[in-house]
């Protein structure tokens, strides 16, 4: 598995709000995209780095469900991020798929229409 990419720039952002180093986000970060190429078989494409996003935050999770509280404040779960911009995104695929089709179907009638008179 040759996993020679840079880390995310957003991979600070996460450490501090989960509440750990850069250091142990960084090695979180090299083990979700090795499980990732190796349930999706290849490390590029959509599939890959959708599941190395999702694994790197629920490792990340996972990280901090097990360490001890020291009287702070739980970090928050941030897969919700990930699955609502997931979410966003589907919707306006969704929406440009719809007008095409309204399109779509407003020149066949149109066209149909013609060939009738």
């Amino acid at each position: 598995m040759k996993n020679s990419m840079k880390a995310p720039k957003i991979l600070p952002w996460i450490a501090r709000k989960a509440g750990i180093s850069d250091e142990l986000a960084l090695k979180l970060w090299r083990r979700a995209i090795s499980e990732a190429e190796y349930l999706v078989g290849r490390a590029e494409g959509s599939d890959y780095w959708g599941l190395a996003v999702e694994r790197f935050l629920a490792i990340v999770e996972d990280e901090v469900g097990n360490t001890p509280e020291y009287g702070l404040s739980p970090a928050p779960r941030l897969s919700w991020m990930w699955h609502h911009q997931t979410r966003m995104s589907l919707l306006s695929l969704m929406a440009a798929q719809n007008a095409y089709l309204f399109w779509q179907n407003t020149w066949e009638s149109l066209c149909t229409q013609k060939k009738a008179a």
